[in-house]
């Protein structure tokens, strides 16, 4: 009896990923298909028409481009470093060999695919950029804004465009039609609207929806909008009939992410419950789900085979898996709770860096940088000189001293009034009592 206990426990460890094969999967999948390479939570990812490149953007200021290989290892090609802000969205344009990417900092970039050269930043909007959109033809793009609008940008001649103004809330998503005459967009206010990029001009509302609306795909044949929302629904718009054609099974939180698989046949949800939900389009049947403890779903697509899904979330890694044949020990992901999540047994010091500066930051000799430099050695540095980190230009031209008072006013008061113009996130911590524990904390473990 004793002996088939051990050998049903085994089999349920094998089954569920106990915490050897879990681990050995991890390393595994790490070195060899997963996107490891940000310093911090990838927010934005998309993969080319004929699955061979990836585009990531991160919370640590970047966009990265990797080459897949579902027979070898995934490789990181270059990263990108120019933008001011995390990095919202990726968007491959076709057959141009460019690609252009947007975040927080509201500008949108247009980038060279085979080198790191910026080749034209559109500024205008007085906000976050949530989304990405461009025609088929690729000569034009479109961005959604947190500002309320909608901003057409002409990537042929590398000029502005239309500015679609029209929502009463953010605007989250946004798509182009199959002959580039129209954009659609969706936004918190729970609506849906067609605009004419020629004109400009707002045609007309085609869905209100009771809550706010948060990502949108084209279905096959860019005929029916595929769209999440803040409450879980997961529905389709049907263009042609000028009404909602099917309600899938919702999520439990908002969705954040959606995917179509590049031969049309399935279609993917990812939502902040960390459940990923993967649907056939024949029969709108679940034909696999993950369920994730590890975090919201953020961004996500479908790999050339249309049986991987990379997605992403709070890791610095995006994730490969496996939904056809599926293997559950090599699901592992990354650790929880992440080291910017509040832990127990933490001093108050420790707490506040984990909170505060560990996405951006390591402590340690060698263990690099994130979306900032490593704080090894802070104390008595000159601001903007550590080698091999491209700082701001506030940064650089700051002639700051890191040391004990000047560390305390940049969060007493904010690094927009301590370091202006540099890309240091806007963050405080009021209580005297914490910033001087964040700075013992810093003292006892840069050195």
């Amino acid at each position: 009896m004793l002996s088939q206990t051990k050998i049903v426990i085994a089999i349920l460890l094998i089954l569920v990923g106990g915490p050897t094969s879990a681990m050995a999967a991890e390393k595994e999948s790490k070195k060899r298909f997963n996107l490891v390479g940000h310093g911090g939570p990838i927010k934005a990812l998309a993969i080319n028409e004929s699955g061979t490149m990836a585009l990531t953007g991160s919370f640590d200021y970047s966009a990265a481009l990797w080459r897949l290989d579902e027979n070898k290892s995934n490789q990181l090609i270059r990263r990108y470093t120019n933008h001011n802000g995390a990095v919202n969205a990726v968007k491959f344009i076709q057959d141009k060999k460019k690609f252009i990417s947007a975040g927080d900092d509201g500008s949108v970039y247009v980038w060279d695919l085979n080198r790191d050269k910026l080749i034209r930043k559109f500024d205008g909007h007085k906000a976050k950029i949530i989304a990405l959109a461009v025609s088929d033809n690729g000569e034009l793009a479109a961005s959604a804004s947190w500002d309320r609008t909608v901003r057409l940008w002409n990537l042929s001649e590398n000029r502005p465009g239309k500015v679609l103004s029209g929502h009463k809330g953010p605007v989250n998503a946004v798509l182009i039609s199959a002959d580039g005459n129209f954009a659609y967009s969706g936004s918190y206010d729970g609506s849906i609207i067609k605009w004419d990029v020629e004109s400009g001009k707002l045609v007309r509302t085609i869905y209100r929806h009771g809550w706010g609306i948060n990502v949108m795909e084209w279905l096959p044949g860019k005929k029916q909008i595929l769209f999440g929302s803040l409450n879980g629904d997961v529905q389709i718009f049907n263009l042609k009939t000028d009404s909602i054609s099917k309600v899938l099974i919702p999520h439990q939180r908002p969705v954040l992410a959606l995917a179509v698989s590049k031969d049309d046949k399935y279609l993917a949800s990812g939502g902040g419950d960390g459940t990923i939900r993967v649907w056939k389009v024949e029969d709108w049947s679940v034909v696999e789900e993950l369920n994730s403890y590890f975090g919201p779903v953020w961004a996500m697509d479908y790999g050339a085979d249309n049986k991987t899904i990379i997605y992403a979330g709070l890791d610095d890694f995006a994730v490969s898996w496996k939904v056809s044949p599926r293997n559950i020990s090599a699901e592992a992901q990354g650790k929880y709770p992440r080291r910017f999540q509040k832990l127990k047994n933490m001093s108050l010091g420790e707490r506040q860096f984990a909170r505060k500066c560990s996405i951006c930051h390591t402590l340690r000799k060698g263990d690099g940088n994130r979306a900032g430099p490593s704080l090894f050695g802070v104390f008595g540095r000159v601001a903007g000189t550590l080698k091999n980190y491209k700082y701001s230009k506030g940064l650089i031209e700051s002639n700051i001293v890191w040391n004990a008072d000047t560390i305390d006013q940049l969060f007493a008061i904010g690094p927009q009034h301590v370091t202006p113009g540099s890309k240091m996130p806007l963050q405080k911590i009021s209580q005297k009592v914490k910033r001087q524990a964040l700075i013992e904390f810093l003292k006892a473990n840069t050195q």
